[in-house]
């Protein structure tokens, strides 16, 4: 029974596969010709590249080019999941984004202000976990629907099956953003690192209280790209370089990590090389929300209609056909977990479905800034 609530658990809390006024404002006309090579199919879209003069850079953010680019896998990448392709040619106005991850010393001024609860801090809501299973699930023992949230343990021999995440990850009760290895743990030394076991909703909660949003999906690849394209990684493709520039796991996992890049959890931000437009842990360390709904046909739709969607903000609906009851929201970047054996999620077209209540040890977010919201924001 034990084994069947687990599983339960994870299926709900871990499903892992796969506007501008008239001012001094710098546009782009941009020939797509030039990204696609295609003359006949040519046709002009105005980007916002560079950051109107009247506006200064928000503390802690760092401004991103506007950009018409290829989203999704690189022709060159080997270890491209399905659901990174076929790429497809998006344009993406510039905006502001946050340097770095949220850290636990800036979420804990949030929460200071506001008393806000996270999810893996609240009562479980059975009735509302049920509607994303299936009709006639039995309920979980009420011992086990206590707060908590998923966190990571290394197994004591080598796992031939890496689809099946039950044999790391583990339910901990009491796991959350102040105690992420459950009771007994704290962030002292630590406020400096990525804050983890945050739920969409508890980011979109930061998000208002901030006066931000999170990234839509094409706007957090073009930051991690930068004034890069069309390469594996944000520094190109070479992959030898990984361990200078990425919190990842080295080693057999999840066996062991080798920590030839230092850390065997989360890092500290700004640990690693910062990317061409001055962003760190675009890769590793932990995983970041986007606000995209995941849709297994997205970016095969996108495609088909052979037009560059400008400022794309994902499907308008959720769906995972691998689960079909799940309402799932894209995240990017891969974490202190990922390796060449597991998903590899380094890599800048990575993807990964995760449910909204969803709370994890190696899960946290960033938030960006359109030039109208810091305008506003700026004339207050």
């Amino acid at each position: 029974m034990r084994t069947f609530i687990f599983g339960l658990t994870l299926f709900c809390c871990c499903i892992m596969l796969f506007n501008c006024r008239e001012e001094q404002q710098k546009k782009e006309v941009v020939d797509t010709s030039k990204t696609t090579g295609k003359t006949d199919e040519a046709k002009s879209i105005d980007v916002l590249t560079e950051k109107p003069d009247t506006l200064a850079v928000p503390d802690g953010m760092v401004w991103v080019p506007g950009a018409v680019f290829m989203k999704g896998a690189v022709t060159q990448d080997k270890m491209a999941m399905g659901h990174e392709g076929p790429a497809h040619q998006v344009a993406v106005d510039g905006f502001f984004i946050d340097a770095t991850e949220v850290t636990n010393a800036q979420f804990k001024k949030f929460v200071d202000a506001t008393d806000y609860i996270t999810v893996a801090e609240r009562k479980i809501d059975w009735e509302e976990m049920k509607k994303q299973l299936p009709e006639g699930t039995p309920k979980p023992h009420d011992s086990i629907m206590q707060p908590g949230s998923l966190t990571f343990k290394k197994t004591k021999s080598t796992v031939q099956n890496l689809y099946d995440f039950s044999q790391w990850w583990q339910w901990t009760i009491g796991a959350n953003w102040k105690n992420p290895k459950g009771p007994g743990s704290n962030l002292k030394g630590k406020e400096d690192h990525p804050v983890v076991h945050v739920s969409y909703e508890d980011a979109q909660a930061y998000c208002d209280w901030a006066g931000r949003r999170l990234p839509t999906e094409a706007e957090w690849e073009l930051a991690a790209r930068g004034t890069t394209r069309n390469t594996v990684f944000f520094w190109g493709d070479d992959a030898t370089k990984l361990p200078q520039m990425v919190n990842s796991w080295e080693g057999e996992f999840p066996v062991k990590n080798t920590l030839v890049d230092g850390f065997e959890g989360t890092a500290p931000v700004k640990s690693y090389q910062q990317n061409s437009v001055g962003l760190y842990d675009m890769a590793g360390n932990v995983w970041e929300w986007t606000n995209d709904w995941y849709n297994s046909g997205y970016y095969k739709d996108m495609a088909g209609e052979g037009e560059v969607a400008l400022n794309p903000t994902g499907p308008g609906t959720a769906f995972n056909e691998r689960d079909p009851y799940a309402k799932e929201k894209v995240i990017k970047g891969g974490s202190f977990l990922c390796s060449d054996s597991y998903c590899a999620s380094y890599r800048v077209s990575a993807r990964m479905a995760t449910s909204l209540d969803s709370a994890q040890e190696h899960l946290g977010f960033r938030t960006v800034a359109t030039a109208e919201m810091i305008r506003d924001e700026q004339s207050k």
